[in-house]
């Protein structure tokens, strides 16, 4: 009998042993959650995903729960839980979306990121206030990309310099037209920004980067007659054709296709982060693989003050939640994509800019030409910072997004109308 009594007491003790061995084990996994834009985009799900396991692999007891989101349902989601204080520790955040540092949602990094393997003008794009608030994970260049073979059977060759005229471009926006051929591939249905990146980039070679950060700021009137004069060439490219009919419909993805699928375009204005979707396979909606595919440079319209400007900004990046409970977990697990290695496996992978340093001397393989020749387009560039639609703010963001984002480009409002309505919402004189 006693015996049988110690047995249960031994019983007893070690199912409490193990119950609280067990509940400790729980206790002790620590979870990092991440909401990020991307769903759709494997290689960089593949890079953010690795580094997650290169981080809990050196972070026993910590697990890392990455959401992925198509990025309007990102910003539903967030504004919902960031209001209701449940908000990831890490989620994905443009520089554009001051508002989160308006009010209070992210962490400042300064002393959280090995800044070192960053680019210094990634970094400073993501400074307000004298502190930085984003991990600029992804950058890129304005560039014009174009079909080759459409070129050709235009009988139109490409300059030296990979750069038209103003009267050069003219020309070869008339003649794609009266072929049948849509020029430009753009659509501006969900998203704030690629009807403008004519415009602007025109405009930023016109006055070069000092004015052109004037009118951007408010402080240099749309009525400029060199500000009036470019409105009014792209005004006659616009009418000529220079845009699908279907401009204020189609979607990012859908330009893509229409450029390099049906019917086919000339052109198409992108951020360098074009190649994330392009280079997919062909059955996920990349471009064939033997697309001729080439990089030219915006044209230089007449009196260019500066024809070798060129726009650069940061896109996809990370901030941490200021609420989060894991500072320094979340800060780790950024820092785990930011050495050169996972830099240079950026742009071996993912095959577009970034703002971790990497090595451009390990990419190989079919798309190293494409590289060079990006790189080529890039070479003694001078390099303004900042989208327009990220640098502005209030009423004139509005304005940009409404005028010369949609019914400028579409065709829906004259030049004197336009400048003006720009004015009325931004210059501040």
């Amino acid at each position: 009998m006693k015996r049988k009594k110690q047995s249960w007491i031994t019983l007893a003790v070690g199912l409490t042993m193990a119950a609280l061995f067990l509940t400790s084990a729980v206790q002790a996994e620590t979870v990092v959650t991440l909401w990020s834009h991307w769903a759709d985009h494997e290689t960089k799900v593949n890079f953010v995903e690795t580094a997650a396991k290169n981080f809990e692999a050196k972070n026993p007891g910590v697990k890392v729960k990455i959401t992925w989101y198509q990025k309007k349902a990102l910003y539903s989601a967030l504004k919902v839980a960031l209001s209701a204080g449940k908000a990831p520790d890490i989620f994905y955040t443009e520089v554009n979306q001051t508002e989160y540092i308006d009010n209070n949602f992210l962490l400042a990094l300064d002393d959280l990121i090995t800044w070192e393997n960053i680019e210094p003008w990634a970094r400073d794009s993501w400074a307000f206030n004298g502190k930085t608030y984003g991990f600029p994970l992804e950058t890129q260049t304005v560039e014009l990309y174009y079909n080759k073979d459409l070129l050709n059977k235009l009988g139109l060759k490409l300059p030296a310099d990979a750069q038209f005229d103003q009267a050069g471009f003219t020309d070869l926006v008339k003649k794609a037209s009266a072929e049948g051929i849509t020029p430009l591939a753009q659509g501006v249905g969900d998203r704030p920004y690629p009807g403008h990146y004519m415009t602007y980039q025109t405009l930023l070679k016109k006055l070069g980067k000092e004015d052109y950060g004037k009118l951007l700021a408010g402080k240099l009137s749309y009525k400029d007659p060199r500000v009036m004069e470019t409105l009014t060439w792209i005004k006659e490219l616009i009418d000529a054709g220079l845009y699908p009919k279907s401009f204020a419909t189609v979607k990012l993805g859908e330009s893509h296709r229409y450029f390099y699928l049906k019917p086919g375009a000339v052109m198409i204005a992108m951020g360098s982060w074009y190649s994330t979707r392009a280079f997919n396979p062909p059955e996920k909606g990349g471009q064939p693989e033997d697309f001729p595919l080439g990089v030219m440079q915006f044209p230089k319209p007449d009196s260019a003050a500066c024809p070798n400007c060129k726009t650069a900004a940061v896109g996809g990046s990370y901030s941490v939640n200021a609420a989060t409970k894991h500072p320094e977990l979340a800060a780790g697990l950024l820092n785990e994509m930011a050495t050169v290695e996972m830099g240079s496996r950026w742009l071996t992978e993912v095959l577009v800019q970034g703002g971790v340093k990497g090595d451009p001397s390990k990419i190989t393989g079919k798309y190293k030409p494409y590289f060079e020749e990006l790189m080529a387009r890039n070479e003694g560039t001078e390099v303004f910072i900042g989208l327009p639609h990220q640098l502005a703010q209030g009423q004139c963001r509005d304005a940009l997004i409404q005028i010369m984002n949609v019914a400028f480009p579409a065709g829906l409002i004259p030049v004197q109308d336009a400048a003006a309505q720009m004015d009325a919402a931004c210059y501040k004189p």
